[in-house]
């Protein structure tokens, strides 16, 4: 029997704050599918919608990362746009760039800001949604967040989600994007990529062992100018030759 998703209390980071910005969402006209296609309007109202839902969920796709077949459903009706945020979660470019590249306690941060439009309410609702992911899988766990309360009653199925960025008091801006606050992967992501790459670190300690002050012994800086030397009279040997036989050769015409 799976564990139920844990309770969380409700939290924000200052305590004065009484109102979220991004309440404009309210005033969007709900996407109503194919029903009024087919004008160049609607086309174009589709398009953005498209457009909005990649900058929400990728910041920004190129063309090779975009999902011709889900905004192909998305235009006829097929599904909702919802769905459509559902299979850009599940796609291939955000498991392979997001989900495999951080902690299940990362993809909670990332999924909530892209899909509930804010911060997670501390360390009990990353640990509760963390337990979701670990052990019924991120897919249960983004069907949980989108079948959520929340998101129905704010976007429900036919909205883009949108930051509800909280107006601080005494700041020019409220709180900083998603994409700001949780780059695509984080610094344990970086240094284990820097394990797996020994060719691009520093010399071995073997090597620096026998370095003084960081430098290399003297014999091998004069071995490699000993090599440089021979390489390049080599080369201006090489260079003599070609010339001579342009020379010959041009007399000979």
């Amino acid at each position: 029997m799976p564990i139920p998703v844990l309770d969380y209390p409700l939290k924000t980071q200052n305590s004065r704050v009484s109102n979220l910005a991004g309440n404009h969402h309210e005033n969007e006209p709900p996407f109503i599918g194919s029903a009024s296609s087919g004008s160049d309007y609607v086309d174009q109202e589709i398009d953005a919608l498209i457009e909005r839902s990649y900058q929400q969920i990728f910041f920004h796709a190129m063309s090779c990362d975009r999902d011709p077949f889900l905004e192909s459903q998305l235009r006829n009706g097929s599904i909702t746009v919802k769905d459509f945020i559902r299979g850009l979660l599940l796609s291939k470019r955000f498991v392979e760039g997001y989900f495999q590249c951080s902690s299940n306690y990362r993809m909670v941060d990332q999924v909530c800001g892209r899909a509930l439009g804010r911060p997670v309410h501390g360390n009990e609702e990353r640990r509760s949604w963390a337990i979701v992911i670990g052990e019924r899988g991120y897919e249960a766990f983004v069907d949980e967040i989108l079948n959520s309360n929340e998101y129905i009653s704010i976007f429900g199925y036919d909205r883009v989600p949108q930051q509800r960025s909280r107006v601080l008091p005494g700041q020019a801006l409220g709180e900083r994007p998603i994409y700001q606050s949780f780059p695509r992967y984080g610094e344990d992501w970086r240094d284990s990529l820097a394990d797996r790459a020994p060719a691009l670190q520093a010399p071995s300690s073997s090597l620096r062992s026998s370095w003084v002050n960081g430098q290399p012994p003297k014999a091998l800086i004069n071995l490699w100018l000993f090599i440089a030397l021979l390489g390049g009279i080599e080369i201006l040997r090489l260079l003599l030759v070609i010339a001579g036989e342009m020379l010959s050769t041009s007399g000979t015409l």
